[in-house]
């Protein structure tokens, strides 16, 4: 084989590797095991990863791809490896960033190697049958992060597990796994009760011992102490029908390292009710119970291999051991065996090697100074994939012994970290460390502290401080730290041997360093002080997110006193202030020979700062103001700290502690309302989501997960890079240069007419022709034999541009007049101009709300199969809506609907982003497989998708609003804007809502309210959550807390004034009815101690400077129905009932994790009188129901439960003599059968279309309802505020839902929650950037923060309305659509964060009158909130624009 040849002159690869390849490297082979099996490749290809060869096996689908640069964890698995000792170690890794080599002598554990659906690991149980699995998508790699903590939990030496809730929750398990559906509370209680429960609640606490009932017989293993319960048994009270007497082996053949097995536990108490049981085909063996664990799952299962199509992908397949319901997979023995051997293999383009020594090593960096060193890969691979580099020849050196290690010399004084040392045991070593040394191991504490919200967890187990130090990064956790403490890094090469780099001297400017080419880092030195000194080193942190978040502002401080107090060494290291980690050596200078704690001192460095960071309005990175806000407060932090350790406080100068304390959360808890006085036999049960187990086995299919199809294509799209331009050219020949390139497709193959789509204006390219009017507009697109060369590929495209100035911002269309038609209005009452004049108060403002990015964890996916007669077609796409993925591809392939078939099992979540938007990627497929005759398929990278789905629409409302003297409503006039982006979409819809949800809960007798549309330059924003709702509600609670607070009235009492009466109307007209939202905030405060809470906070606020609370309690009102789409809003049903009794259910709602089809089962049990297993829903198909409306606006229930509904009753009619002749107690087999047999048709059709409503724009006289019912609610949420940093944490929320009877109460909490978190999300953390070229900066999880486990209330309480009347209501059993409407509650976060902004003013501020009126634009983040405080710190830091200057990003709210 050649080596690649480099791009830089000297001697080529093949000359320079050559001999060490022919002397050293004399394998190329690798050899791992995966879920048992070995595994041996010969021929691997250099560019793929760990994650692509699972996903290459046909079995080994369930992990799974959601970003690729190791931020959501959806690919996690573990990795288990022999360490010192013989113990085995068990580490979450990210697949997605692993090369293959890295895992050569290991053993690899996937989903599939825990369990099955029909035999599952207690881990996998609990979590789909304790409702922690909703859309599935994430929820291997959650379980494989928990399998990897409970399995290195294991003490081997006293056989118990050391495992506590505060370790699954507090110690960053689980902060490398995002999910984005259910708000992560479930999923903790299913981890924590796995702890407290099928562990026997056995917890050690360093030297403590917890001992609980039961305890003895665990012996090591994780079985259940319940009675009865045996190999497989779910451990119910009383047994299970799956006990047996056999006991689980220990794990790894009995070795005293390794854990036993699992078994099933105790989840929920028994029900006498016949949900299971179904009497027809063959049953599983139930026992009986509800339930049971034995209940099917509500799918298929997989195919068996046998006739399978051969894969087309360049691994081999492998036969893998099945899983054993007794044991855990072994550790496979011949693995301790294992001998590590240099290891090279490659191809003409890239070549990996892997040596086994530091000589080795030094050796191939002295023959090849260009190669990459790679560890973590976390980033590199990030450059591999989405910024395209080229490493031509990479070294992978984790398996480096000589490169490990952490030691202490006490007496020589200083700590010595091997450069290759994984990061997780390096913050081990340092806690242990400074557990035992105490204030003299001060740095490793700081560098510990760093560590713990450094990444996710699987990045710390691969991660090394080699490779973060040589990064250079500028925002780095770990340099300033190391900087600051003095460290030195050991160097060696094979030209200078072994030498010593000062990490002052290391960073020379932007990621660059002085490190020789050829040499490599092999360990650090950090002095420690002599025992006794003076010395105090701390570190601090600041980022979007708490947890796994690249910093802001980073910084490592040290410093020396003398006896008397005064300075005589100092370091002040700060990251994310300049081009490179830097020192601030004018502060520095202030403060060196200076008394600490001297206030005039503190004065100095202030003024000295200054020149430190001279920060410009249009700084790289954007925030100067919130930068050197948080480079002084640190300061002023350590100021506090070091005067702390030392004891350095006065009478008159007492240190202050709560400067000094960082918010830090506690172990998470809360309720749920599990009464359910609406019970029925099915309906009203909380039974589990039917995939949860399938989801959390990893057998649950998503559209990348199905099977190869003969002949299959991908494609690659190729996409603009410009917001705005002229195409000048577009030449694909480069890309079919490549082989295994078949072609492209692009607007030649459209005419103008097929070219154009949209939901409701046909405005939208599929190709752009001419020009392009978005970053990341499709502009053609290359299909291949693999997705891996159609995606390189399409980056070879040739496309010139000739650029355009572009419109980004709502402000910027606004002065371009720069919008869609749309011209819609709200009026009611008098004109506003005449209304106004009999008001006793007007205030004006504006309301300013960015977007949001839906971030399902399943990008957009389709796979389009072409069928060789008629043109017809098979669609599967992951969609929201197939009639208009099947309408549109019968436009594109010029064919009738009849003969596109357009299909979706299941989602990996959608909340809007697949209303619309998932119709591009199957037309532009179709086009390409009508083309070539062959099936094409694709699955969007996280860019790609971030790219082209749109978001939630960014508002701005310019309001005028007039109150009496006691701040009743009296008139409200506004112009209210949304950013539509280029294309118009669903942007029109959204401002109907958000005009029509302006009153949220409110009266307000005249009104008059317009909508404009901006068109800009961003991309095609759409549906979302809520859909214009949220809002819509947030202008009017930011006039409600204006007005609140101008007339210093309580905005609690404001509200409650304003609150709707029974009957009055709407701005459009709609009387209210079944109005409870008062109900709703009278029971919530009494049950949430509202009123002593509120004091509670206000005395806090009186007695705390720095740390501040606020609470608000926030109401909602949320309109169910396709609003103004009236054709929407109706459905359809198919039921067949088989002669065996078995039901076959099918309608046009979409499974995307909101548990439709659970729902819809429990209602058609419920009429057809059978149980839960008798009804099975394969998936959602266009040949099966025609027509079909999005599954959207929380409608879903609604519409396709009256259908099935509607089809039952008529099958119940045809059915009734058989129940009049076999009696109320025949099974459904025997009454099928028996009409079978008289000739009766056993297949009912149902529909159903929403009565009363159908509102028409611009009737200001006697309009139709515009929505069928309203769905309410209310939250209370309580923060605390880090006036410092702009830090807060959700200390409590309480929420009361009005869902009416509910279908399945555990579903509908799991909306709740999961809306909620992400409502929370767009109001305080969730920030849409672009560059102002127009590109999108935001473009995955590592500039776009959403929740995670840490962001969370940390006292979450949700209950239903219960014991009121919903006269009005006639939706299916009186049910109400849950999915939407909580989502704005989120925002009493953003509003109880205002509340504790006004006291830090009222605290701190310079002058609080002069700033005025507290105005939080959404997203309340960091910034926004530390600057609004404007205290002296943000005073002297403030950055002003000089005239023409714009910042680095441009922000959604501009």
């Amino acid at each position: 084989m050649d080596l690649p040849t480099p791009s830089a002159s000297g001697p080529t690869a093949n000359e320079a590797l050559s001999p060490l390849v022919r002397s050293t490297y004399k394998s190329s082979c690798l050899n791992f095991y995966l879920n048992g099996t070995k595994i041996t490749l010969t021929s691997v290809d250099p560019e793929a990863t760990l994650l692509d060869f699972i996903r290459s096996q046909r079995k080994l689908k369930g992990t799974k791809l959601g970003c690729g640069e190791g931020g959501c964890g959806a690919c996690t698995v573990v990795v288990q490896d022999v360490r010192a000792g013989g113990r085995i170690e068990h580490l979450a890794i990210n697949a997605c960033l692993a090369p293959i080599l890295s895992v050569e002598g290991k053993h690899v554990l996937t989903i599939e190697a825990l369990g099955t659906a029909a035999n599952p690991h207690p881990l996998q149980e609990r979590i789909a049958k304790l409702h922690g699995s909703q859309c599935g998508f994430c929820t291997p790699g959650i379980v494989m992060s928990l399998y990897a903590l409970l399995r290195n939990a294991y003490d081997p030496l006293t056989q118990h597990y050391v495992l506590s809730e505060e370790m699954v929750e507090l110690e960053g398990a689980l902060d490398g796994n995002l999910c984005r559906c259910t708000g992560y509370k479930p999923i903790l209680d299913a981890a924590k009760s796995f702890v407290r429960e099928d562990l026997g609640g056995v917890v050690f606490e360093g030297e403590k011992k917890m001992r609980i009932e039961g305890e003895d017989e665990l012996n090591g293993n994780y079985i259940s102490g319940a009675k009865g319960s045996g190999v497989g048994s779910c451990g119910r009270p009383g047994g299970c029908c799956k006990d047996s007497p056999t006991v689980r082996l220990p794990a790894d053949g009995g070795s005293s390292d390794d854990t036993g097995s699992s078994s099933e536990t105790d989840i929920t108490e028994a029900e006498e009710i016949p949900l299971s049981g179904a009497a027809c085909g063959t049953s599983l063996k139930t026992c009986g119970r509800d339930d049971c664990c034995q209940l099917p799952s509500g799918g298929n299962k997989a195919a068996p291999d046998a006739g399978a199509p051969k894969e087309e992908t360049h691994f081999p397949q492998f036969n893998f051991k099945s899983y054993e319901p007794h044991t855990e997979i072994i550790f496979p023995p011949a693995l301790r065996k294992y001998t590590k051997q240099p290891i090279f293999y490659g191809n003409e383009k890239k070549v990996w090697f892997r040596p086994t020594t530091i000589e080795q090593l030094v050796d191939l960096k002295h023959a090849y100074p260009s190669a990459k060193i790679v560890a973590g890969s976390s980033e590199v691979q990030v450059e591999v994939k989405f910024k395209h580099e080229k490493y031509a020849v990479s070294v992978y050196v984790g398996d480096i012994e000589g490169l490990k290690g952490f030691s202490i010399d006490e007496v020589k004084g200083e700590v010595i970290i091997g450069g290759n040392t994984s990061l997780t045991v390096l913050e081990k070593a340092c806690l242990e460390g400074y557990n035992k040394m105490g204030k003299r191991a001060f740095v490793l504490e700081a560098i510990r502290k760093q560590l713990r919200y450094f990444a996710g967890r699987q990045i710390r187990n691969t991660a090394t401080p080699a490779g973060n130090i040589v990064t250079a990064s500028p925002i780095s956790d770990l340099n300033p730290v190391l900087l600051a403490s003095g460290a030195d890094l050991t160097a060696q090469s094979k030209t200078r041997g072994v030498f010593t780099l000062p990490m002052k001297e290391f960073f020379l400017k932007y990621r660059t360093t002085a490190l020789p080419a050829d040499a490599i880092i092999t360990k650090l030195t950090i002095p420690l002080p002599a025992e006794g000194a003076r010395e105090v080193i701390k570190s601090y942190k600041q980022a979007k997110r708490k947890d796994d978040d690249i910093a802001i502002v980073t910084s490592g401080f040290r410093v020396v006193l003398d006896e008397c107090g005064i300075v005589t060494d100092i370091s002040l290291a700060y990251g994310g202030m300049a081009p490179k980690t830097i020192e601030a050596k004018n502060t520095m200078e202030a403060l060196l020979g200076k008394k600490w704690f001297d206030n005039t001192v503190l004065e100095d460095a202030m003024a000295a700062m200054e020149k430190d960071f001279p920060l410009g309005f249009t700084v790289p990175g954007g925030m100067p103001t919130y930068r050197k806000t948080l480079a002084f407060s640190f300061l002023f932090r350590f100021w506090h700290e070091v005067a702390a350790e030392l004891g350095l406080g006065t009478q008159e100068q007492q240190v202050d502690h709560e400067i000094i304390e960082e918010i830090h959360r506690g172990v998470s808890y809360g309720s749920r309302d599990n009464d359910n006085p609406y019970e029925q036999r099915v309906v009203g049960k909380q039974i589990p989501h039917l995939s949860g187990l399938k989801q959390a086995t990893g057998e649950a299919e998503y559209i990348d997960d199905m099977p190869n199809i003969e002949g299959q294509l991908f494609g690659g799209l190729v996409l603009s890079g410009r917001a705005h331009a002229k195409l000048t050219k577009v030449d694909f020949t480069p890309a079919l240069q490549v082989p295994g390139v078949v072609g492209y497709v692009d607007i030649n193959d459209l005419d103008d007419e097929r070219n154009l789509w949209g939901s409701v204006v046909k405005d939208d390219p599929f190709f752009a022709k001419g020009s392009v009017h978005s970053h990341g507009q499709p502009i053609g697109m290359i299909y291949a034999e693999s997705a891996a060369i159609a995606q390189a590929a399409a980056q070879l495209v040739d496309v010139q541009y000739e650029e355009l100035p572009p419109i980004l911002t709502i402000s910027e269309a606004i002065a371009a007049k720069s919008f869609f038609p749309y011209g819609k209005m709200l009026i009611r009452g008098k004109p506003t101009a005449e209304a106004f004049k009999d008001c006793d108060f007007v205030f004006e403002g504006v309301s300013r709300m960015g977007g949001q990015e839906h971030f399902y964890l399943e990008t957009g996916a389709a796979a389009v199969i072409p069928r060789p007669e008629d043109g017809e077609m098979e669609v599967w796409s992951s969609t929201q809506s197939i009639m208009e993925v099947q309408e549109l591809v019968a436009q594109v392939t010029g064919v009738p609907s009849s003969k596109i078939v357009a299909k979706v099992k299941r989602m990996g979540g959608g909340f809007g982003g697949k209303e619309s938007k998932a119709a591009q990627l199957a037309c532009i497929l179709a086009v390409a497989a009508k083309k070539v005759g062959r099936p094409v398929r694709c699955m969007l990278n996280r860019d790609e998708d971030m790219m082209t789905s749109g978001q939630r629409n960014p508002f701005q409302a310019r309001w005028k609003v007039g109150v009496s003297k006691d701040g009743m409503f009296q008139v409200l006039d506004a112009d209210v804007y949304n950013n539509a982006g280029y294309s118009l979409d669903l942007s029109g819809a959204v401002m109907d809502r958000a005009l029509t949800h302006i009153d949220s809960c409110y009266w307000i007798p005249h009104v008059h309210l317009r909508g404009h549309i901006c068109k800009t330059n961003t991309h095609s924003n759409t549906a979302f959550r809520g859909f214009g709702a949220p809002q819509g509600q947030y202008i009017s609670e930011c006039i409600m807390t204006t007005i609140a607070d101008s007339l210093k009235i309580s905005v609690d009492e404001l509200r409650w004034r304003n609150l709707y009466k029974e009957g009055e109307l709407t701005p459009f007209l709609q009387p209210i009815e079944d109005w409870h939202v008062p109900l709703i905030i009278t029971q919530l405060k009494a049950e949430s101690d509202y009123d002593a809470r509120v004091q509670q906070v206000e005395e806090f606020n009186r007695t705390h400077k720095w740390k501040k609370r606020g609470i608000a309690l926030i109401p909602t009102k949320f309109g169910l129905s396709f609003a103004t789409a009236l054709h929407l809003n109706q459905a359809g049903a198919l039921v067949h009932i088989y002669h065996d009794g078995s039901v076959l259910l099918a309608h046009g709602g979409v499974e995307m994790g909101q548990g439709l089809y659970t729902k819809m089962c429990q209602i058609a049990a419920q009429e057809l009188n059978c149980p839960l297993d008798t009804i099975f829903t394969s998936e959602t198909s266009s040949n099966t129901v025609a027509n079909t409306s999005p599954t959207a606006a929380s409608a879903g229930s609604d519409l396709n439960g009256m259908a099935i509904q509607h089809a039952c009753q008529q099958l119940n009619a045809r059915l009734e003599p058989y129940r009049q002749k076999y009696g109320p107690d025949a099974t459904l087999k025997t009454l099928a059968h028996a009409a079978y047999l008289d000739r009766v048709n056993l297949t009912a059709n149902g529909f159903y279309k929403t009565p009363t409503i159908g509102y028409k724009w611009g009737n200001y006289v006697d309009p139709l309802p515009m929505y069928f019912y309203f769905t309410q609610g209310a939250a209370i949420s309580e923060v605390e505020l880090d006036v410092l940093t702009g830090s807060h944490t959700v200390l409590r929320t309480d929420i009361k839902m009005d869902v009416g009877r509910s279908i399945n109460p555990a579903i509908d909490y799991g909306q709740i929650e999961g809306a909620f978190v992400q409502g929370q999300g767009l109001f305080t953390m969730e920030e849409t950037l672009w560059q102002q070229n127009g590109q999108l900066f935001t473009r995955g999880p590592g500039t776009y923060k959403i929740p995670g486990f840490a962001d969370i209330p940390q006292v979450f309480n949700v209950g239903l309305l219960k014991g009121v009347k919903w006269a009005k209501l006639r939706s299916i059993q009186s049910s109400k659509g849950i999915g939407e409407p909580p989502l704005f509650l989120g925002a009493s976060v953003l509003f109880a964060l205002r509340e504790a902004v006004k006291a830090a003013r009222e605290s701190v501020a310079v002058d609080a009158r002069a700033m005025g009126i507290v105005q939080l634009d959404s997203p309340a983040t960091a910034e926004r909130l530390r600057v609004a405080v404007g205290d002296w710190i943000v005073q002297w830091a403030k950055v002003e624009a000089r005239e023409g200057e714009k910042g680095f990003f441009v922000e959604a709210t501009a």
